[in-house]
């Protein structure tokens, strides 16, 4: 998990040209919101979306929530205008679609200057990349793109989602060894909570930040899944001490609940007091 000054368990799509649906957005429990004007948004729509995304990034208060703007891509008739009318507003980061290598992230980069950069991870291209893209000085995180990646793959949908197993250990490979968020892809059955649930464990167990959503219905599951339990908190505070106990009496070891409790036990059990820390605080301001 990265550190980082806000949580990203939950990562909702939000269609960027429905005022009613980015209105509510502001009383969910999202972690991170995506104004999305690529998939979500109709071609004959895509203006009137852009213009609305103006008036909300510049005047609306999301709270503590991550505002990610995925704009149209760069090679589409939508994308430099995305950027023109956008990439100056109050977004804190810009996701490109589909991209495919470090050189797409440098054309987005000359175009914004202050937000950050974050790329979906979607296509065989890309993923092949993802060393090269996670290395980019301003990318801060990656999304993977799991529909749109089993359809190029020529894949089946798999509930073990082996189709795609491989893809996003590469992505989490390269974003651990840069240092960057990595966002697992969305569950399509908004309405199954125990396969959601399933899913969830399973990107959080690989090492995932948080799951992207097209649902609020998915907030409550994701948020509990991602999000570090009372025993978990119980358990970090527990292991710190016991091995600041440890380290006092010149022993370089603890044993908590008769594991040993080493250093890298002891950073893991402070990334879980700092998450628990930032969520609390996002919950105070949403």
């Amino acid at each position: 998990m990265v550190q980082t000054t806000r949580p990203y368990r939950s990562v909702l799509y939000m269609p960027g040209s429905n005022a009613r649906a980015l209105d509510k957005a502001k009383t969910l429990a999202a972690d991170a919101l995506i104004f999305d004007l690529e998939d979500a948004v109709a071609p004959d729509a895509k203006a009137q979306g852009r213009a609305l995304l103006a008036e909300v990034l510049s005047q609306d208060d999301y709270g503590g929530r991550a505002r990610i703007l995925r704009i149209n891509g760069l090679d589409s008739e939508w994308g430099r205008d995305d950027v023109a009318a956008l990439g100056h507003l109050g977004a804190d980061a810009v996701l490109l679609p589909k991209t495919g290598c470090a050189a797409d992230l440098d054309v987005l980069a000359a175009m914004v200057p202050n937000a950050d950069l974050w790329a979906m991870m979607e296509t065989p291209a890309g993923i092949m990349k993802a060393d090269e893209i996670a290395g980019h000085p301003r990318l801060k995180g990656m999304v993977l793109g799991t529909n749109d990646l089993t359809s190029d793959l020529g894949a089946r949908f798999r509930g073990d989602r082996q189709q795609v197993l491989a893809s996003l250990q590469l992505c989490l490979l390269a974003a651990r060894a840069h240092g960057v968020i990595c966002i697992d892809g969305v569950y399509n059955a908004f309405r199954d909570d125990k396969g959601l649930r399933a899913e969830c464990e399973q990107g959080r167990d690989l090492g995932f930040d948080g799951k992207t959503l097209i649902h609020p219905a998915q907030l409550a599951v994701t948020n509990d899944v991602f999000g570090p339990s009372a025993g978990d908190v119980d358990l970090a505070w527990r292991q710190i001490e016991a091995f600041e106990a440890a380290e006092a009496s010149g022993k370089g070891v603890a044993v908590v609940d008769g594991k040993i409790v080493e250093n890298l036990h002891v950073a893991t059990a402070k990334a879980t007091l700092t998450m628990a820390e930032a969520i609390a605080k996002l919950e105070d301001v949403a």
